[in-house]
Formats: structure tokens, sequence, C-alpha cells
């Protein structure tokens, strides 16, 4: 789901891409009177809200981790009314023992964490690969075929990504020679925009050089290269030595049967873990403080973060997953922000059962559509909102992300699509938004999306509070700004391909606030 490092790293060496910026807080904006397609934030609390009150609403979020201590979100942060911080005691009697803001589902009772994880196709490979390495499909009985061609699916995708994975260290790892070879010929230890002008390349590094030379060409974009490389650097290292790693086993930390999806009481209550950036973001899409007069806002005001870690940097378990849904549920999230996504899910059913239940009590699910550029009506994407029997539920919103940009690259590059599977997109394109440890920093993702769409349906509970799902759905589909559904622009994961936006998600458009809150009132 995060893994949108080369769609960025492509953006920025192209010299268009990289000199323009996003407005600041653009996702909050209006294109009636900022030009870019926000979803209206502050022209609905300007003229429709103004002086209306607005129950407070609790918000789940299941992602990495919260900084719950972060200026702009310690004042938002759901606490557990019922739970007695530190005291070693599960005093609500709910089974998780000091869960004061939330839970973690990667962690043990020592306080140690998961941070990295396998993806689930490398999970599924180790797995199926004593049972048929080197088998053909007539050497497999015919009751095990199935599984045997899920193992060969497996496999392709394991040794594809992996060599793939490989061809880019080669290349970043040459990218990063190369600016080191700067460092050395200018004899400093930070280059400069000015060391990369005035370097004079080896053969070596001649062709590179050229390169580079085409989209870096002022200090911005080559601060901003040089961050990507960094970033991209970190990410390569991760899925070769973590997420690829066929002997990589950090579950036996947790000390739970990974296996057994009926297991629901583990992990510990340290909401924040190793790596919060990505939880922090999100939580601060939807909920920064509006009324502090620092840092940034959040789409809704009124609302609550419930912290849920379980999901670490490489595949989420479906496990930990469906865990998470009934802990919102059951500890009263009314709406719940899903910014993570696979290809491969080995307990849907268990899933699918924890989204009955969430439906059931009445709270409704945001998931974000994925970073793959691939259309989500042709290949699988876990969770989903179709059940493993057949059917789905009425209180799931699934969403793909919109740039602020205009024209043929109004959709994000990277974002997932589908005309059945995905239902509206939201601005998901260099969102500012909370980082972890203080301050703030430009995110890009469907995951920034769903938090988008989550803050608006927030808004929504907050002052309409006997909305169900299904008619918060109902509504954020049937106000959907449709102007673009006629338009051309570039089709997600392609270079130059065209296809109308109507095309790319159920209602041909993206999350509007105004005309949601307008429709709200007359909804019964």
């Amino acid at each position: 789901m995060r893994n949108i490092f080369f769609f960025v790293l492509l953006a920025a060496f192209t010299p268009l891409g990289a000199q323009e910026k996003a407005p600041e807080n653009w996702f909050n904006l209006s294109y009636q009177t900022e030009k870019v397609r926000g979803v209206q934030t502050e022209r609905t609390y300007n003229e429709l809200i103004k002086d209306k009150k607005g129950k407070t609403v609790i918000v789940a979020v299941i992602d990495g981790g919260i900084d719950n201590n972060h200026e702009d979100l310690k004042d938002m942060m759901w606490k557990n009314p019922g739970e007695i911080a530190d005291n070693k005691i599960d005093d609500d009697k709910n089974g998780y023992i000091d869960d004061v803001y939330g839970w973690n589902f990667l962690g043990n009772q020592k306080g140690e964490n998961i941070r990295y994880e396998q993806t689930e196709f490398t999970r599924l490979y180790k797995k199926l690969k004593p049972k048929y390495d080197g088998k053909l499909l007539i050497d497999v009985p015919a009751t095990s075929r199935m599984e045997f061609e899920l193992y060969e699916k497996v496999r392709g995708e394991y040794n594809k990504q992996l060599t793939d994975m490989k061809k880019n260290k080669v290349l970043l790892d040459t990218i990063v020679a190369l600016v080191n070879d700067i460092k050395a010929q200018r004899k400093t230890d930070s280059a400069t925009f000015a060391d990369f002008k005035a370097y004079q390349p080896s053969d070596a590094f001649k062709k590179l050089h050229f390169a580079l030379k085409i989209g870096i060409k002022d200090e911005k974009t080559w601060n901003e290269a040089i961050k990507e490389i960094k970033t991209g650097k970190e990410q390569i290292d991760a899925s070769i030595n973590h997420h690829l790693n066929l002997d990589f086993n950090p579950r036996s930390l947790v000390g739970d049967d990974p296996e057994n999806p009926n297991e629901r009481y583990y992990g510990n209550n340290d909401v924040k873990g190793p790596d919060a950036l990505h939880g922090t973001h999100v939580a601060g899409i939807i909920a920064a403080s509006r009324n502090n007069n620092i840092g940034i806002k959040g789409v809704a005001a009124d609302v609550r973060i419930m912290a849920i870690r379980a999901v670490p940097d490489g595949d989420e378990r479906d496990k930990d997953i469906a865990n998470a849904i009934r802990y919102a549920v059951d500890n009263g999230a009314q709406i719940i922000n899903m910014s993570f996504g696979k290809s491969y899910g080995t307990h849907k059913e268990a899933v699918d059962e924890a989204v009955k239940y969430a439906e059931s009590k009445g709270v409704l699910l945001v998931h974000a559509a994925g970073n793959d550029g691939k259309n989500n009506d042709n290949t699988d994407n876990f969770p989903s909102d179709t059940y493993k029997g057949g059917g789905s539920p009425n209180n799931w919103i699934e969403v793909g992300a919109l740039s602020w940009k205009d024209g043929k690259r109004a959709v994000a590059p990277f974002s997932n699509y589908g005309k059945t599977e995905v239902d509206v997109f939201a601005p998901g394109v260099a969102i500012n938004s909370c980082k972890t440890n203080g301050g703030y920093t430009e995110q890009s993702g469907t995951s920034m999306a769903s938090p988008v769409c989550t803050g608006v349906c927030a808004v929504l509970k907050a002052y309409y509070p006997d909305l169900t799902p299904a008619q918060i759905k109902t509504i954020i589909e049937n106000s959907s700004d449709k102007s673009l559904a006629k338009k051309k622009v570039i089709t997600p994961g392609t270079k130059k391909k065209k296809i109308k936006f109507g095309k790319l998600c159920k209602t041909g458009g993206f999350v509007n606030l105004y005309e949601a809150f307008k429709l709200a009132e007359t909804t019964k």
C-alpha cells in the first residue's frame, strides 16, 4: 500500500512535475475560490456550519501507530473512559490491559513491538514451498490443484518482486555512488545543487549525470531528489531484508498463534510503536485541531481518534485486522479508517465476519483503494467489500486518490481505480499533515485520500448523528463532484493512456463536503 516511491521519484526527475507546488491545505479548499479540487471544508464551516454545535464522533484509525502526543493531535485523541492509565489492570474488563488510547496488536506484554513483516505472498510462498517445490501440475492430486495454482502464482510474484527489487537496488546504489562522488570531488559532506552543477563526472557516471540533469533544475528539485533517494533506499532495504526475506519471522515476538484467527487477546497498549509516521499523518488529516492556531487543520473538528496499531511495515495479517475492527466497534468507534491493503488474503473469512459485525453495530468503514496504479475490478485487493461467499456490506466506502493538478493530471498516477470496486476519489497527493515527534510533512497515497473521506463522513455524523452508515455512504456518493466525469485524464499506472474520469470509479466523482452537508440536511 505504501510503496509509491518510484512514482514519486519519477516525478522528482520530471522538470514540469518537480517545479510545481501544491497549495497549502489544498485538500480542504474549493475549486470555486482556490481553483483546486479540495473537499470544500473551509467553505462548509464558514457558510453552512457556522455556529452549529456538533456531537463528538469517535473515529478509529487502524494503522501502523499514532503519535498521541503530537501538538496537533494530543487534544483530539480518544481516551478510554473505563480505563485507569498504567495500573496494569483491565479496569473495564474488555480483555485489554491499560488500553487508554487504543490497542497495539503487533507487540507483547514486555513492551516489544514488530516493525517489519513479510508480504503476504512471501508468507504464502514460504508455507507452500516445501509441499510443491519442483512439482508439475501432473504430479499434484486433483484435490490439491487449486492450492498448487496458488503456489505457482505466489512463487512467480515473489521471484519477480525480488528480481525487480535487486535491479532497483543496483540503480539506486549507482545514484548514491554518484552523489558520494560529487561530495568527494567538491570536498563537502553535503552536496548542494551548486555542487551538482559544477560536478565533472567520470566516464562511469556521465550517462547517469546527464539523465539527472534533465529533471533537476534548481536547489528545490535537487533537495527533493536527495530526499526521495533516501526514502527509496530505506524501502528497498526493507523489501529485501524483511518483506521478501523467506527466513524473516518476527511474529514469534507477539507470542500468539498467527494461524488462529479466533484468538483475540494479545498485544500491548503502545499505540505509537516503532514507526508511527504513516498513522500520525492519517490521523492529522482527519482530526488535527482546527482551533489551536498551530500546524494544520484536519477535516473534522468534532472527533476523537482511537488508535489501533495493526499494520506493520510489510503486509498486515488478516487476524490482526479482524481483531482491530472488532476492538474499534466494541469500544465505541462510529467510523473506522483503513489506509492499508494487499494483494492476497489468507483468512478473509475472519475479516468478512468482522466487517459484518461492524455493519450490525452501525459502524462505517472507509478504505484506501491502493497505490499500484491498477484496476481493482480486475485484480484482487484485500481487504475488500466483496464477501468470500458473495454479497457485500452497505457500510464500506472505497476511496481512490485525486491530485491537486488540473487537466489530464487530475488523478494521482499511482492510484488504484475501478468502476465497480472504487466508490469515489478524494485528495491524496502532496497532503501536508502531522509527522512523528512533532512537525509536519507532505505524503501522497490513497492512504491520504481515505482519511480525507473519513473526515468528511465524521463531519456529517457529528451534525447529523442519526445518519446510518448506509445513508452516509449514499450521501457521499450522490453529493460527489462530477465535474471531471466526462474529462479525459491519464490512466493511473500508465504514462500517456487516457480515460474519462467517470470510468475510474462508481460515482465518477470526488468527495465534496459542502454538497454532502446540504444533502444530509434533507436526508431522513
